[in-house]
């Protein structure tokens, strides 16, 4: 049992959790809590740790009791996981996963895609949200600038609630460069903006679709909006002039869901 807090591999992991360039550099997320080892592809795992506490817990659930059989593990202190924890109330399991990698030209050649591409979000919730809301609409992927935030934030991972295993992801250098390729593909764009004159649910995303979402505070840039095929628009009563990121692109992901069963 490791019961140091100076212990390398311990002092390795809040690195990692606070550092995204380490985690790039080690190729590497990380994921806390029974559902997210629960849900985890056995050959993602490179490393699991458990709290003292944790360990009859796990040993309690015989699903979880097999995969660390499988996978192996390390035990430490309550107070080396609350250390090596990023949450406030830890659930005394972390595992560490290596990253999956996807390839927009892969993304493109599923059957009737429907994407979605975000531009610059920041919100780590509203991130995670997407993910998991995009599983559950049935996305074929999500598409991302280089400006977003990293989908591999802890507090993106915990808001994934198991998804981010399961919804391919990509960042793009040029977004602008990305909309073009869509277009050649025939993936029809709408870019979810204020000056939208039709309502969302006027047009049809039967056919290959990519939904545009904005950064929260400033929405779409200008010169990206104006590469959407369409305005679209959520309505809107009393004095509200836009929703939330994740909750305005789940409705029109599960619009589409809609139209395509």
């Amino acid at each position: 049992m490791i019961t140091s807090t100076s212990n390398q591999k311990v002092r390795q992991v809040v690195q990692w959790q606070t550092k995204a360039k380490e985690r790039k550099k080690a190729d590497i997320f990380l994921a806390e809590g029974f559902k997210m080892l629960e849900e985890a592809p056995a050959e993602w795992i490179r490393e699991i740790y458990l709290s003292e506490e944790c360990l009859d817990k796990a040993k309690d659930n015989p699903l979880i009791w097999r995969k660390l059989l499988q996978t192996g593990y390390e035990t430490v202190s309550e107070e080396v996981f609350r250390k090596m924890s990023d949450t406030q109330t830890p659930q005394g399991i972390l595992t560490v996963l290596k990253r999956p990698q996807y390839h927009l030209e892969e993304l493109l050649d599923r059957e009737n895609p429907l994407f979605v591409v975000l531009e610059d979000l920041q919100d780590p919730g509203n991130l995670g949200t997407i993910v998991r809301t995009g599983e559950g609409a049935g996305i074929t992927g999500v598409i991302m600038s280089v400006g977003t935030v990293d989908i591999f934030n802890p507090k993106v991972i915990r808001a994934t609630m198991g998804s981010v295993y399961r919804v391919p992801f990509v960042y793009m250098e040029n977004l602008a460069d990305t909309l073009g390729i869509l277009h050649k593909k025939g993936i029809h764009t709408y870019a979810a903006h204020l000056k939208g004159e039709k309502y969302y649910d006027s047009f049809s995303f039967q056919e290959p679709t990519a939904f545009l979402i904005g950064n929260e505070g400033n929405g779409l840039k200008k010169e990206t909006a104006d590469m959407a095929e369409h305005y679209l628009k959520i309505p809107m009563e009393g004095q509200v002039e836009s929703l939330n990121a994740a909750i305005a692109t789940a409705l029109l992901m599960y619009e589409a869901h809609r139209q395509r069963i």
